[in-house]
């Protein structure tokens, strides 16, 4: 053979001639002629057929996407591997070798990129075709492709990995045969489908092929730079690159790549990587993939990678942060570090505690995972924890919703991996601490106190020793004979003078050459023993100090740990209320785990989270139900018994002083584990024992287990005799407020029921709530067993008989209940006690009339209007707390019960939401919650005492007042339509708000403004309140509440069209000052011909501001009698003799006066005001 193949820059070289002995194709056969030449070429034998139909092969390639057996070429490779291991071979084999198989890899390679060009190709044209039988060919070649793909790489791989090198001189494998295998490859992994689940057997194939070329024949530079590229191009190609570039280092033991390819991306400059198609998305994505694979081969360089953490790109930071992360979990962890490890993981780790602080919102939050990631895998040296738990806390306050959601991930992940102890109490831990810190104190007091017995000083040592070397020293010092004295000058090499540290030296050196001069006997009789003895007595004493100091440290540390887990769990409870789902959920979650490891108040964040059961967004209820179950459903115990009476005293705790509020949560949550079967009977028969007495109980614990038996109203169904005989038969005057939470239980259950008449004796409240109740169970009995007759009679049917009975037991309690009998003799009594404070001036008695007089007014309507006002009396002059809150609640019942008697004292229930008495003003909210929400009370502009109380000192008041806001934001315009009043009346002068507390409050409630067409009603309502504000300080509020909306270009507009409303306003700071931002914050995100108009307005607002609203007038009208022209740049002005619309602020209600701005209250012609002769009215 005496012609060389050379592998082509591009398929066209070939037919062209080169070099001396370089083999050109010499016939390039048409698409006629190819088919019985391929039946030729494909009967031959031997993978060296090759050489002799390369021609016909090289034709393939040419037409392969009009003929369908180009699939067939890639048999003429199969056998190749199997002809090369041969043994040795001469210089002609070798040769006629060497040309085989570079034309068969370059046939492979150059056959399997075409055809996977043509496959992509047919995947993303969207061209309609003429028939289905074209549509069905080109599938038919699509899939024969995806079968042959996986054939050729076996078949490349078979032949790469014989050590075909020696076929080239000095085993030195060419550039181009290299750059043939690997281009196919990576064209290969450039398909958008490679990364898919269904293509890992390719991908493996691909990555096995590459790996071999990186290993065997010096791919590796190569191989970093294309990485480098596909990133770049293809983004969805960062995971494969990883998992490519993890097989390289781990498999094929090229463990160089991944430093190169780490200082490749270490070196991207922030200009470049801010640059669009940069891919430094892909190089993050691929960075943390990298590190989830091989993050011991990545410590090395990483410090390359460090430098991103200064740049400008945050997923790059974040990528750091995260390989980071992965290195402290996966390597350097543990307590079996050296040095070197333990100096680097605290190098990392405070790499990591800066971020914390980072300006991206994104790259603070992964930080805080990665954290959590380091924590749950128990990675955290004990030396950082209080450090990274004080910076967690302080990001609970961050303005990013995702980083307050990772940092109580962190925090619960604190709590959970905590290595201090099951129960994280700072009360519990108080007592111990002390204790061993006394201890400490005695150990180190007596160990001072203690005198040494055997042990030799210093000073001790020198006085034995002292008569010796004086001695010694005396005999060296003193003058000798000339010739002693001619033989020291000789010996010391002439030396004229002799320095006193050559004479103390030269002592030094006689006493270790002669021990012998201090003997024991030189020491003085009374001198002390050795100090080895000493020492081998105090050794015991010294190691138990040392386990008294550790000990002492251990407590001081988890003491620190629990303050900031309780200091964090003030902030957590807030947020129960937020209006973002995913954070509700996270702090539902952090409250569970803080009560399982007994943090202190942890309890009153599980109580918090009870009213999210009525929760309109079912992610939210079904996440406290969930955690509620986790909490009281799954108790540890070794048996049934045991873990029943765990579940108890829980749910038993959980009602010990709990509000009504708190019960009415409690008690939707148990009826729905009730209606789940989910609580046994081994809990119901515990509650059973704990009421009847049967085992010993706290009187708190009888009174819950009946509440919490009530909840369950099929179980006290079946056993009303007794819950009868028990809290109301002879010992009913042990404990009367056991038979007051009896009767609850019995008046929450609507059915037949037996009660004892001698109830009547024990109090007119309970009175008052058996025999309603009573009274009305028989008429629901009376009602069944004639119920065919009933309805025989009246002809009524379902829902007509419903009403016909709710009429019936309507009529019994107005007219026969409190007339007549002995119930009605209390009232007057009732009245005179509730009317007479002076005189009946005991709390409890007091307290008692006026729940007795509540619920006698919930019987007839006619008790209600008559003793309305002295209720309403009582509420608002009580001197009492717990009265006015009880009444509170009682006048929601009645609101319920009667509500259009209540509705005219409205404004009385929302004027307690100011009570100067905090229970007082978390009983209003509550009850107004519930009221306006269930929508039995109108929404009303009273609304903007609610908004007042986002501000109470009471962190949970103002939470619940979050929480109303949040729930009437999902009514459809509430907020939107209240917002107007609710600005009038707190920017009211007489109210005397602060400017500060104002703007938060409308910051707040401005952020429920999320329609555009909302957002421009209120600029155009807004503007229309300057022509009706009177003080400087209500037009200050109204500029700052324009501010406060997300102004769009329709809104500017609005804005612009009101400039009459408060032009003549604009000389005041504070009115320019907010108007000025709005139009800033529009100018930044203005396309350019807008830009224009919201520059123009900017000049007019500043031009007024500083010259006065005549003057700029004056100035406008000599400009457009000078120029025309500049009469269209100016912002259209409406004509002032146009009478101006009556503005009507829209409500839930139609009848609220307050809420319509009348014709009368806007003025007809508005008259601008000079500077000078504007009177100014201060308050």
């Amino acid at each position: 053979m005496s012609w060389d193949f050379i592998l082509p820059v591009c398929l066209g070289d070939l037919v062209k001639s080169g070099a001396v002995n370089q083999y050109v194709v010499q016939d390039v056969l048409s698409v006629k002629q190819l088919p019985s030449h391929i039946n030729t070429a494909l009967r031959s034998q031997g993978p060296l057929c090759i050489l002799e139909y390369f021609d016909t092969a090289y034709s393939v390639l040419q037409h392969c996407r009009t003929v369908d057996v180009a699939y067939h070429i890639v048999g003429l490779s199969v056998s190749l591997p199997t002809l090369l291991l041969s043994g040795s071979l001469s210089a002609v084999d070798r040769k006629q070798q060497l040309n085989a198989v570079k034309m068969s890899v370059f046939l492979l390679c150059k056959l399997t990129e075409t055809l996977e060009s043509d496959s992509y190709r047919e995947t993303i044209v969207t061209a309609p075709s003429k028939g289905r039988k074209k549509d069905k060919v080109a599938g038919k070649g699509l899939l024969q492709w995806e079968s042959e793909r996986e054939t050729v790489l076996q078949c490349l791989t078979q032949l790469l990995q014989l050590d075909i090198r020696t076929l080239w001189s000095l085993s030195l494998v060419e550039e181009e045969f290299v750059s043939c295998v690997t281009c196919c490859c990576y064209k290969l992994l450039e398909n958008p489908t490679i990364s898919h689940v269904k293509s890992k057997s390719t991908r493996d194939a691909i990555i096995h092929v590459l790996g071999i070329m990186v290993k065997k024949y010096n791919h590796m530079l190569g191989a970093c730079v294309k990485v480098i590229q596909l990133l770049q191009h293809f983004e969805q190609l960062a995971s494969v690159c990883a998992a490519a570039v993890a097989s390289w280092s781990s498999e094929y033991g090229v463990k160089a790549i991944v430093g190169e390819i780490m200082r490749e991306i270490g070196q991207k400059s922030s200009e470049e990587l801010a640059r669009e198609g940069s891919g430094v998305k892909a190089f993050s994505s691929f960075l943390s993939e990298l590190s989830t694979l091989v993050p011991e081969t990545m410590i090395p360089n990483i410090s390359v990678l460090l430098t991103h953490l200064e740049g400008e790109s945050p997923s790059l930071r974040v990528a750091v942060c995260e390989v980071l992360g992965e290195v402290l979990v996966r390597v350097l962890s543990g307590d079996k570090l050296d040095d070197s490890a333990r100096a680097s993981r605290d190098r990392f780790l405070d790499t990591l505690q800066e971020h914390i602080h980072d300006a991206h919102s994104h790259v603070r939050a992964r930080v805080l995972q990665v954290y959590a990631r380091i924590v749950n895998s128990k990675a955290l040296p004990l030396c950082k924890y209080t450090e990274v738990m004080e910076l967690t806390v302080g990001r609970l306050g961050d303005k990013s919703v995702h980083v307050c959601k990772s940092a109580i991930q962190l925090l619960a992940a604190f709590i959970a991996h905590n290595p201090y102890s099951c129960k994280l109490s700072s009360v519990d831990l108080t007592k111990p601490l002390e204790k061993e810190m006394a201890k400490l104190k005695e150990m180190r007091d007596s160990q001072k106190e203690q005198v040494p017995v055997a042990v030799i000083t210093a000073a001790d040592l020198w006085d034995a020793m002292k008569p010796e070397l004086e001695m010694t020293v005396k005999a060296q010092l003193e003058p000798g004979s000339e010739e002693e004295d001619n033989e020291d000058e000789e010996e010391t090499g002439g030396d004229e003078e002799r320095t006193d540290r050559d004479t103390a030296l030269q002592i030094a050196q006689f006493l270790r050459e002669s021990p012998e001069q201090v003997t024991p006997e030189a020491v003085s009789s009374d001198a002390p023993p050795t100090p080895q003895k000493e020492g081998g007595g105090n050794e015991g004493g010294e190691s138990e100090l040392k386990k008294q100091e550790m000990l002492v440290q251990y407590l001081k540390d988890t003491e620190s740990f629990a303050l900031q887990v309780e200091r964090s769990i003030a902030v957590i409870n807030n947020m129960l209320y937020w209006k973002t789902t995913t954070v509700v959920q996270e702090a539902v979650q952090f409250c569970v785990t803080a009560f399982e490891f007994s943090v202190a108040n942890s309890v009153c964040g599980v109580r918090k989270m009870l009213p999210l059961v009525w929760s309109t967004d079912v992610t939210i209820k079904d996440s406290v139900i969930q955690a509620y179950r986790r909490l009281y459903l799954n108790p540890h115990g070794d048996n049934t018994r045991a873990k029943a009476q765990t579940l108890v005293d829980n749910l038993s705790d959980l009602m010990i002083d709990a509000s009504l509020g708190t019960v009415q949560c409690l008690e939707e949550i148990v009826s729905f584990f009730s209606s789940e079967s989910a609580l046994q009977t081994s809990v119901v028969q515990v509650l059973w024992e704990r009421f009847s007495g049967k085992r010993e109980t706290k009187a708190l614990h009888r009174r819950a287990a009946v509440l919490l038996l009530g909840m369950a109203r099929e179980v006290v169904l079946s056993n009303l005799d007794t819950l009868c005989s028990v809290a109301l038969g002879e010992k009913v005057a042990e404990d009367y407020l056991l038979a007051r939470d009896t009767l609850i239980t019995i008046a929450n259950i609507t059915d037949h029921v037996r009660v004892c008449v001698h109830i009547l004796c024990m109090n007119c409240q309970f009175g008052v709530i058996t025999i309603y109740f009573f009274i009305k169970s028989l008429m629901l009995s009376k009602s069944d067993a004639n119920d065919s007759c009933v309805e025989e009679e009246l002809g009524l049917v379902g829902a007509s008989a419903e009403d016909t009975e709710v009429e019936f037991i309507r009529k019994i309690c107005e007219t026969e209940l409190l007339s007549g009998n002995m119930l009605s003799a209390f009232l007057p009594l009732l009245v005179k006690v509730c009317s007479s404070p002076g005189k009946y001036s005991h709390s409890q008695l007091t307290t008692a009339a006026c729940l007795a007089l509540s619920q006698y007014m919930m019987i007839s309507p006619a008790v209600c209007k008559d003793n309305i006002r002295l209720l309403f009396t009582v509420l608002e002059k009580s001197p009492l707390p717990v009265v006015r809150a009880n009444t509170i609640v009682a006048l929601g019942d009645l609101t319920v019960r009667f509500p259009n008697i209540l509705e005219p004292w409205t404004p009385n229930l929302y004027a307690r939401l100011s009570d100067e008495s905090a229970s007082v003003r978390l009983t209003a909210i509550m009850v107004l919650t519930q009221l306006v929400l269930k929508d039995v009370m109108k929404v009303k502009g009273q609304v903007s005492e609610v908004a007042v109380l986002l501000l109470d000192p009471e962190p949970h008041i103002a939470s619940l007042a979050l929480n109303f806001f949040n729930e009437l934001s999902a009514k459809d315009n509430a907020i939107y339509n209240l917002l107007p009043d609710i600005i009038s009346r707190l920017s009211d002068p007489e109210r005397g708000m602060k400017e500060e507390d104002f703007n938060t409050i409308m910051k707040q409630l401005f952020s429920y403004i999320t329609k555009e067409r909302q957002t421009e009603s209120l600029v155009e309502k807004l503007c229309q309140r300057f022509r009706t504000a009177k003080t400087e300080r209500q037009w200050a509020d109204l500029a700052v509440s324009l501010s406060l909306l997300s102004v769009c270009e329709r809104g500017f507009k609005k804005l612009q069209e009101c400039w009459d409303c408060y032009s003549d306003k604009l000389t005041e700071p504070g009115v320019y000052q907010p108007l000025l931002s709005i139009a800033a914050k529009l100018r930044r995100r203005a396309k350019p011909q807008f830009k224009a108009q919201v520059e123009d307005y900017e000049k007019r607002l500043t031009a007024v501001h500083t010259k006065g609203l005549e003057n700029v007038d004056n100035e406008e009208r000599e400009q457009q009698m000078g120029d025309t022209q500049s009469q269209n740049l100016q912002t259209p002005r409406k004509s002032r003799s146009r009478p101006k619309p009556a503005i009507t602020f829209s409500s839930d209600e139609e009848e609220e006066d307050d809420a319509v701005m009348a014709e009368s209250e806007t003025p007809k012609v508005t008259t601008p005001i000079a500077r000078t002769r504007r009177t100014r009215l201060r308050h």
